[in-house]
């Protein structure tokens, strides 16, 4: 049954309301021929929205008679797909660089019927791209017109996005087209249920909607639904299952390939591809050979007659999800191979059917002895990566964390992303809050991912990291050349429950994720209103700013009241990661410490005097992150060790800084508790119930992290809080 027949099934952005304003209107819809299911999936929406709402559909066969000008201007939105369109005197600037243009569209002609001037048809307009959307409003028409069924969908959705606005006079035109080519959420979703980890790993809201008892489910309805959300948004690929990969999940790529068909089917009408996560070790694991060495040519054969198995069966199947040499997971180092090699090996094995490898550069020594202060856990992804640039095949993309330790409340840039140029790059996020709050605490990632991608960190601070990761120079309007070209991915973060992230708002970190993706120039404010406005359509005005109180800086009062100044990893071991515990991993083999003692805090990661780390850098960010001077302070103790009487650039000292901020931070989760209390009667029932438990919870859970943190500084220090405020 549908999420949006079904009352306990949240519909996240996707209500029903939210269509009323398109859904309302006379809409004329041409996909034109080989659509495909995307185009079917355009036609059903509309025909849905408009059944809803009062509204009609005109929906023109492939080889059905154009209508004339007067029936097509009729319409109050017209949805094209085309091959040329420019839009005249319009501020969107960014367009798809070195596009070829394409050839004739049987539906080139209705182009100027629609837009009668406002969009030219003609020899030298630009091609459009198969995800590009062009919009314009004239003369009482609102015109959409794509390159492809997947463009058209993307564009159907920015309709739905805007409501109203996008029928006003005033709606300014806009050429659209996402600046990441891929896309992608990466479910860490297991068949069996893990003893630790359970079904979804590093998943906070229910188990998979992909697997139950020990298999594909029957019923995929809700993967239907998801799909239908993540085409919403503009995500074009979905990983299903865990990167790391067990014994049961390995058989998906064989005897399990006719369910992944079941789920790529579901996928395909959004514009999502299927990639799957597979074990490196898979020739052994599955093929019963005595080795998986990237040299050996039995080992290449049975890869590349696997990689044919599955395109016979999915043949739009995007590729795979690697997890190597990391963690316990086998990979080419057993073989005296570097990850090159073992990349390669995979990549020759897709290439006859385009697919593409997406190797993850999540390397290190987990087994290291801590009392090794030179080992450092930041240096391995660049230590084992940046020497092999250049050695990729083209249909590999590196996977690189977002910050060089893993998914940290806060973490400087990867130097990986800048020191490989010849190097397709994806730059991995993630939308579940494994570090931020297992999705009980309310934190609104977009403004941390906003920071990321648009953190310039190559080419003397002028190239962003998703110009890096999307084969873009510095400057957007500038043509690419030969730049390679990747990605942005993520872990994503739905499970089986009612509202699909476990908290409610938790669903903003996926929506926001999407349109960062797309657009990472978007401010994250303002896509928490899209989200907001989409969710809650028609709500009383207090329930937007409320929202907006409780999320706007929930990320930074998340930080604020956990591990400080860019230390990270305070969390507990014992709960997956959840709650405080200051030496949870200070003495483990993981790698990851503070060095608090009497003195002072802080991992020396200078080149100067410490591991070296900060040298891995270009300038002027290696200079930056040596200086003590020049460090920000919100990663000064990922960059240095200092005594706690340090004077911030804030002009507090570090202990002060500790023993302020977590108290603060307490004090404004308190506030959130009565603000959405008052929202009681305003929203659904259910929802508001589930976010008052988990805004309880977060009110707990602060005051634990402010408590432990405050008095374990004050026992290493000595020094007392300033402010007389109690300490245990």
């Amino acid at each position: 049954m549908s999420a949006t027949d079904t009352p306990h099934v949240h519909p996240a952005w996707l209500p029903d309301a939210a269509f009323a304003p398109l859904g309302s209107r006379r809409v004329l819809v041409a996909v034109g021929p080989d659509a495909g299911p995307v185009g079917a999936t355009v036609v059903d929406e509309v025909r849905r929205a408009t059944a809803a709402h009062g509204g009609s559909l005109t929906a023109l066969a492939p080889g059905e008679a154009l209508p004339d000008a007067a029936s097509v201007r009729s319409h109050d939105l017209v949805l094209l797909v085309a091959s040329r369109a420019a839009e005249r005197d319009s501020a969107a600037a960014r367009q798809a660089p070195g596009r070829a243009p394409q050839p004739p569209h049987p539906n080139d002609a209705l182009v100027a019927m629609a837009a009668d001037g406002a969009l030219v048809a003609a020899d030298g307009a630009l091609g459009l791209s198969p995800d590009m959307f062009v919009r314009v409003h004239a003369d009482g028409t609102t015109v959409v017109v794509a390159g492809a069924a997947t463009g058209l969908l993307y564009g159907l959705h920015d309709v739905v996005r805007l409501g109203e606005d996008a029928f006003g006079d005033d709606a300014p035109p806009v050429r659209d087209l996402p600046v990441a080519p891929v896309r992608m959420l990466d479910h860490w979703d297991n068949i069996d249920v893990h003893p630790v980890m359970g079904q979804v790993e590093r998943g906070y809201a229910g188990g998979s909607i992909f697997y139950a008892d020990g298999r594909v489910r029957e019923d995929l309805s809700r993967v239907a639904d998801y799909a239908r959300l993540l085409g919403s948004i503009g995500i074009n690929a979905v990983a299903i299952n865990n990167v790391n990969v067990h014994r049961t999940e390995a058989r998906l790529l064989t005897d399990g390939l006719a369910d992944v068909a079941r789920v790529a089917d579901l996928f395909r009408p959004h514009g999502v591809r299927t990639y799957l996560s597979v074990s490196f070790a898979s020739p052994v694991v599955l093929g019963g050979l005595p080795t998986s060495d990237p040299a050996d040519p039995d080992v290449q054969a049975w890869w590349a007659a696997a990689a044919d198995r599955v395109y016979a069966t999915i043949p739009d199947f995007g590729g795979f999800v690697v997890k190597a040499d990391s963690e316990g997971q086998p990979g080419p180092f057993a073989y005296g191979r570097d990850h090159a090699d073992g990349a390669n090996l995979l990549a020759r094995a897709l290439r006859p059917h385009g697919g593409t490898v997406f190797w993850r550069a999540f390397v290190y020594n987990h087994e290291q002895d801590w009392r090794d202060r030179r080992t450092d856990r930041a240096r391995a992804a660049y230590d084992h990566f940046a020497p092999l640039d250049g050695r990729f095949d083209e249909n590999v993309v590196l996977q690189v964390k977002y910050g060089p330790i893993d998914f940290q409340t806060r973490e400087p840039i990867s130097p990986v992303l800048a020191a490989m140029p010849r190097t397709r790059l994806a730059v991995e996020l993630q939308v579940t809050q494994e570090y931020t709050g297992h999705q009980k605490h309310v934190c609104y990632l977009g403004p941390l991912w906003s920071q990321v991608l648009t953190f310039p960190l190559a080419e003397d601070a002028t190239r962003d990291v998703a110009a890096l990761v999307s084969g873009l120079p510095g400057r957007r309007d500038t043509p690419s050349g030969d730049l390679p070209a990747g990605g942005v991915t993520a872990v994503s973060n739905v499970g089986d429950d009612e509202f699909w992230t476990g908290h409610p708002l938790a669903q903003a970190n996926l929506y926001a994720y999407g349109r960062l993706a797309w657009d990472p120039e978007a401010d994250p404010v303002g896509l928490l209103d899209e989200w907001i406005g989409l969710t809650f359509p028609g709500a009383d005005p207090r329930v937007r700013e409320t929202l907006h109180t409780l999320m706007d800086g929930s990320w930074l009062t998340y930080e604020a009241y956990t591990a400080p100044l860019g230390v990270g990893f305070m969390v507990d071991p014992g709960r997956m990661h959840y709650g405080p515990n200051v030496d949870g991993y200070e003495y483990s083999k993981w790698g990851t410490y503070h060095f608090a003692d009497r003195d002072g805090i802080g991992v020396d990661r200078t080149v100067a005097t410490g591991t070296g780390y900060a040298g891995q850098y270009p300038s002027p960010w290696r200079e930056t992150y040596e200086d003590l001077a020049t460090c920000p302070d919100e990663l000064l103790l990922f960059f240095h060790h200092v005594p706690y009487t340090h004077v911030l650039h804030s002009g507090t000292t570090v202990i002060q800084h500790i023993y302020d901020t977590r108290a603060d931070a307490v004090d404004v989760v308190e506030s959130w508790v009565p603000a959405w209390g008052a929202l009681r009667g305003l929203v659904d029932d259910r929802l508001h119930a589930r976010v008052a438990e988990r805004l309880t919870e977060q009110v707990r859970s602060a005051t634990e992290w402010r408590d432990q943190l405050r008095s374990y500084f004050f026992r290493k220090s000595g020094v007392p809080d300033a402010t007389g405020r109690p300490i245990y």
